[in-house]
């Protein structure tokens, strides 16, 4: 079988996807942010001189966040892990594309979080750390039980491949 470095999700793999209410909370808290920076900027509007500006500022930001809310729809079904023999394979991505490979003996913890949002739509993501900053991996968008089935499955391979070393 051949591998093409540029094709980085590969068929042989059972990926598993993310909740998809995971889109919900990503668009809710750019909502937010869009808020924000709206309320912002009409401040600016009222108190500045600059009449033209900021009505400009307030359209481009809407553009923005239009174009940024379809990306995110289309991200969020980019995200997708799969449990393999020796390691844990992540992938995400649209314009860069990543694949992390973390194999279960180089794992030091895994954890487990979930934000206010995140625990309203039943999600939490598990975040694994390994010795080198660079190759930690974080799998968003788990419904509370696969993610601490999965914490804890990581956590004993982990344990079990560490002994070997």
């Amino acid at each position: 079988m051949t591998v093409n470095a540029l094709e980085p999700w590969p068929d042989s793999v059972e990926w598993r996807r993310v909740s998809p209410k995971l889109i919900t909370v990503e668009l809710i808290s750019r909502g937010i942010l869009l808020l924000i920076v709206m309320i912002g900027l009409v401040i600016g509007w009222v108190a500045s001189d600059h009449f033209w500006l900021f009505p400009l500022l307030m359209g481009i930001n809407l553009l923005l966040a239009v174009w940024r809310s379809i990306i995110t729809v289309r991200a969020v079904k980019a995200w997708g892990y799969a449990e393999r023999g020796d390691d844990l394979v992540v992938r995400h991505g649209l314009f860069v594309r990543r694949l992390s490979i973390v194999p279960y003996a180089r794992m030091q913890y895994v954890d487990v979080t979930a934000g206010p949002l995140e625990r309203a739509f039943g999600l939490a993501t598990v975040q694994l750390h390994t010795a080198a900053a660079a190759s930690d991996a974080k799998v968003p968008g788990l419904a509370p039980e696969e993610a601490a089935r999965l914490r804890d499955r990581l956590t004993a391979l982990g344990e079990d491949r560490a002994e070997g070393l």
